[in-house]
This record gives C-alpha cells, sequence and structure tokens, in this order.
C-alpha cells in the first residue's frame, strides 16, 4: 500500500504542474486576448460623424474638430463636443455659431431640442432649435421661421474661422440662398 506521504508527494506535484500549466497559459494566450479585446472596444466607438450618417444625415453638418460625443441609445440624448467655439459664415449668406457643446436629440432623419447652433439673421443671433431631414433637403428650425436646403451642400464639414471657403482659390460649396420663412 501506498503511504500517506506519496499521495502528499504525487498531489503537491499535480498542484505543480497545475500553477505551471496556468502560467504558461497566461503568458501565451492571455496577452493576446487582452489586446483583442482592447481593440475591439476601440473599434467600436465611432466618430460623431459616423453617428450621423448612421442617423440619414450628412456629416457638414457639423464642423471640422469634433473631439468626442455621447449618446445614449434608448433616448436619442446625445452631445457632441467641440475644442473650444466656432464660427464662420458660408458663402456670405449666413453666419453660425457653434458652442463648445451641442445637444440634442437624434433620431432617423430628425435632430429636436438642438441646443448650441445659433445663426445670424440680419442683426440678431438666433438658435436652430430642429434639424429635419426630408428626401434630398434638409430643413433647419429657428422655432417661428424655418429654411430648407439641398442635401448636397452638406457633404463636406465646414471649419472653424473660415467655412467651406478656407481655400481662397477655390470655391467648394454652393450654399444656395434660401431666406428663413415664417413657419405660420
Amino acid at each position: 500500500m501506498d503511504s500517506p506521504s506519496f499521495f502528499a508527494q504525487r498531489f503537491s506535484l499535480y498542484v505543480t504542474i497545475f500553477k505551471f500549466s496556468i502560467i504558461f497559459f497566461c503568458i501565451t494566450c492571455s496577452p493576446s486576448f487582452v489586446s483583442s479585446q482592447l481593440q475591439n472596444s476601440l473599434q467600436k466607438k465611432t466618430t460623431a460623424y459616423d453617428m450621423l450618417q448612421k442617423y440619414d444625415f450628412p456629416v457638414g453638418i457639423l464642423p471640422k474638430g469634433v473631439l468626442d460625443y455621447d449618446l445614449e441609445q434608448s433616448s436619442g440624448k446625445f452631445s457632441a463636443f467641440l475644442n473650444g467655439s466656432c464660427s464662420f459664415s458660408l458663402e456670405g449668406s449666413y453666419q453660425l455659431k457653434y458652442k463648445p457643446t451641442i445637444k440634442g436629440y437624434i433620431s432617423n432623419g430628425k435632430i429636436s431640442s438642438l441646443e448650441g447652433v445659433s445663426v445670424k439673421l440680419l442683426f440678431m443671433w438666433v438658435d436652430i432649435v430642429e434639424v429635419s431631414r426630408h428626401g434630398d433637403s434638409l430643413d433647419f428650425s429657428v422655432g417661428i421661421a424655418g429654411a430648407g436646403f439641398p442635401i448636397d451642400n452638406f457633404e463636406e464639414c465646414p471649419q472653424c474661422g473660415c467655412g467651406l471657403n478656407c481655400d481662397s482659390q477655390q470655391v467648394r460649396q454652393k450654399i444656395r440662398k434660401n431666406v428663413f420663412v415664417s413657419s405660420s
């Protein structure tokens, strides 16, 4: 018969083999697993521009330089973050201002309760409170008035300070002048 010390030695040997097996597994497999998990989580975070396209909006309704955004999938509540305020003119017809944080609720083809974007009408600044897409047109509402523009005017993101005409030798945007009209 085997003695109790024989079983203890054998048990100790099994424990040692098990420990080495765990260490070997951790060294060889774990870094690649952690690395692939990290890569997957980094790849899942899309940009604010990607988020706009997901909801059927063109990227050009946001200026270049959006640093990050938050989105609550269930409610559509979002915030987009710029590196400071941003203003520019589009073809001399409209002056736009973006605050460092833009907020609202987004759903397919509609942004409502928008905060942080304003347009200069005549001599005063008014907030754009809603943007909606209707086919190939984007409608912007300032509450009691609104204007529609062809969607192809928003294929490119404007740049803070100079809009879409940053290269003085080349005009790349064709904003068609539409006056904000009363919705009543």
